[in-house]
């Protein structure tokens, strides 16, 4: 295995390995799988001048990441990044601190392996074990890690390292142990979610007592039964419209993703508020608390807005003809085409005694029309009017009704019933003698 993955990197080990350097942690454990490793972790005898020198000879930048311990970082042209710390005094002292022997390796430029755990022979066996219970609790971010490990390198935990897991869970949940930094379970959420199988990890995040700590609100629709369409809990439903959306869009981005699986977060809310009668509203309030969770783990601002806005769009009828397709495409196209394929994804992820084929069909055929329509006009047409022209055609100062007859112009445009300004101009006219009310344009 050595031998493949040493002349697999025969580029790396002549163009990038530093003077002196070892390569450690999880880059070594990739290259043991014979896996190009997505990033480089090196303990070297002098960070600085590794890092600027391999920014020199390949192209890139090198800045020091803390310059107190002596941690530089380059990311290289191609988007791979390399991080440097100092070579430790005791080398095998220094991997026995790490979480899982799996990544407690270091392999040095001569193609020898420091292995001090057993490391290989647990990669070979596909086994995920700590270096010491002691390690995870020192971070219990590494309970996390254990469970997307599980995934991501399809590896199972071995009993005692799965017990301390729970243990470690059990202990933050009671306060014994402080809750990693929000960012960091956010990573550790990320790279879960990217993969194709994110739903068998939210699943066993669950079963580790991991999940109430992520996200207690997922947690809240456990038990709470549906019926109709649903043959899962509220719970259950949101992990299998994840695993449903990513069957099918393997690139769905993150915020569409985080909407799959929290798409009906609101409903046990909704439910007691309604006393126990019905779900009403569960969208809206699912899109609030969407927010909340996704702030609480540090997401993006844009990312949050995108994630919520999708909840809260989820329950929207689907058009029966082709005008009311224009009209939703009009109306939505910032949130398209991710929410057709959330809309997707949750009505496959219902098998319940109300689901049948005939129905499926005119769910998918009221989708292929939404498609069809967004094909049509990939963008909204040119505006008509400005909102100058339209207060100086009406006499009216600025205010909502401005923004109102706008509104009204360009849905009529992109719907084709306006096509150029003299049109647009006597539709505005029309408006104003009888405006409607302002539907939902969000």
């Amino acid at each position: 295995m050595f031998r493949r993955s040493h002349a697999a990197l025969a580029p790396l080990l002549t163009d990038v390995w530093p003077t002196g350097g070892l390569l450690v942690g999880g880059a070594a454990r990739d290259v043991l799988r014979g896996v190009t490793p997505g990033d480089y972790d090196w303990v070297v005898p002098d960070p600085a001048t590794a890092a600027t020198a391999l920014a020199q000879t390949q192209g890139g930048a090198a800045f020091p990441l803390d310059q107190e311990r002596g941690y530089w970082r380059v990311h290289l042209l191609d988007g791979v990044q390399h991080d440097f710390v100092p070579l430790p005094d005791d080398l095998n002292a220094d991997l026995l601190r790490r979480d899982f022997t799996v990544n407690a390796m270091a392999l040095d430029a001569a193609g020898r392996w420091h292995d001090p755990t057993g490391g290989r022979a647990d990669l070979r066996a596909r086994r995920l074990r700590m270096v010491s219970a002691a390690n995870l609790h020192t971070d219990p971010l590494r309970a996390w890690r254990a469970a997307r490990f599980e995934v991501t390198l399809r590896f199972r935990m071995e009993a005692a390292t799965e017990q301390t897991v729970r243990d470690v869970a059990a202990a933050l949940a009671a306060g014994r142990l402080p809750l990693p930094a929000p960012e960091r379970v956010r990573e550790e959420m990320h790279t879960l979610l990217g993969h194709p199988n994110a739903a068998r990890g939210i699943l066993r995040l669950e079963e580790l007592g991991l999940l109430a700590l992520t996200m207690p609100e997922l947690r809240e629709g456990i038990g709470v039964v549906q019926g109709g369409f649903h043959h899962l809990d509220v719970c259950g439903h949101g992990v299998e419209a994840l695993q449903q959306l990513l069957a099918r869009f393997a690139d769905a981005p993150l915020p569409l993703r985080w909407a799959a699986l929290l798409h009906d977060v609101g409903k046990p809310r909704a439910y007691a508020l309604s006393g126990g009668q019905n779900f009403y509203g569960h969208d809206k309030l699912g899109a609030e608390i969407t927010r909340e969770v996704l702030a609480r783990l540090k997401l993006p601002g844009d990312d949050v807005a995108r994630a919520a806005s999708l909840v809260g769009a989820h329950m929207l009828p689907l058009p029966q003809n082709d005008t009311e397709a224009r009209r939703f495409v009009h109306r939505r196209r910032p949130l398209l085409p991710d929410l057709l394929a959330l809309m997707l994804a949750d009505r496959e992820a219902a098998r319940g005694p109300s689901s049948n084929p005939a129905s499926r069909h005119a769910y998918a055929a009221a989708l292929d029309r939404v498609l069809a329509a967004l094909e049509d006009q990939p963008a909204a047409p040119k505006p008509l009017l400005t909102g100058a022209e339209i207060m100086a055609l009406l006499d009216i100062e600025p205010g909502p009704k401005v923004g109102q007859a706008l509104r009204a112009l360009n849905e009529a445009a992109a719907l084709g019933d306006v096509k150029n300004p003299q049109d647009a101009r006597a539709f505005v006219q029309n408006w104003a003698v009888s405006p409607p009310a302002d539907e939902d344009h969000t």
